[in-house]
């Protein structure tokens, strides 16, 4: 890691290192891909699909708070989704995006980003990865904190490649990660 490339996992870290390392990398990529822009933009859709940029900063603002809530101690999501009428239900996230200004949109992500990184290095600091959460299966087995770093992996890796055609499509934008030295120039998205 250099500060040209913060975002970048450490080249020979531990498990737990690897793990936050890409995880923060693949946040600072869709945060890139999301940056930026007005409403146009966020709302812009490739052929019959319904993403949106925007549709996807919400989404993955919920997907942080819901994971570090609600699957890793079993507590309400909380604000400020409650107050907003999330309820949980499919889609909300992508289709109420489109009435969002884009300052809220990015409040959203940087907000929740912020937060859950705040409750994993929290629980990170009291235990391993193989430290059980609340999520459980039906008959009562518990996952452990490895296998929710590995699904936020996968969700932030189908996302921020549904970003790149998306931003491609809005204004050329591309690349696999954001170029040396890159700051977010809307909201307050923090590089780790």
């Amino acid at each position: 890691m250099t500060d040209d490339y913060p975002w970048e996992p450490p080249l020979a870290g531990t498990e737990a290192e690897q793990l936050t390392g890409s995880l923060n990398r693949l946040r600072a990529t869709f945060r890139f891909k999301a940056d930026d822009l007005d409403s146009a933009g966020l709302n812009a859709r490739l052929g019959v699909s319904g993403l949106t940029l925007g549709g996807l900063l919400k989404h993955l603002a919920v997907v942080e708070d819901y994971y570090s809530t609600v699957k890793l101690h079993g507590v309400p999501v909380g604000e400020p989704w409650e107050s907003m009428g999330w309820t949980g239900g499919d889609d909300w996230d992508f289709e109420s995006a489109a009435a969002d200004p884009p300052e809220t949109l990015y409040a959203l992500y940087d907000g929740a980003v912020d937060r859950a990184r705040s409750r994993l290095a929290d629980v990170l600091a009291a235990g391993d990865l193989s430290r059980p959460i609340h999520a459980a299966r039906a008959d009562g087995s518990h996952a452990n904190l490895r296998r929710l770093l590995c699904d936020l992996l996968e969700e932030y890796g189908r996302h921020t490649g549904h970003a790149d055609l998306l931003r491609e499509a809005v204004d050329g934008r591309t690349g696999e990660d954001p170029p040396p030295g890159w700051r977010p120039k809307s909201g307050s998205y923090r590089i780790t």
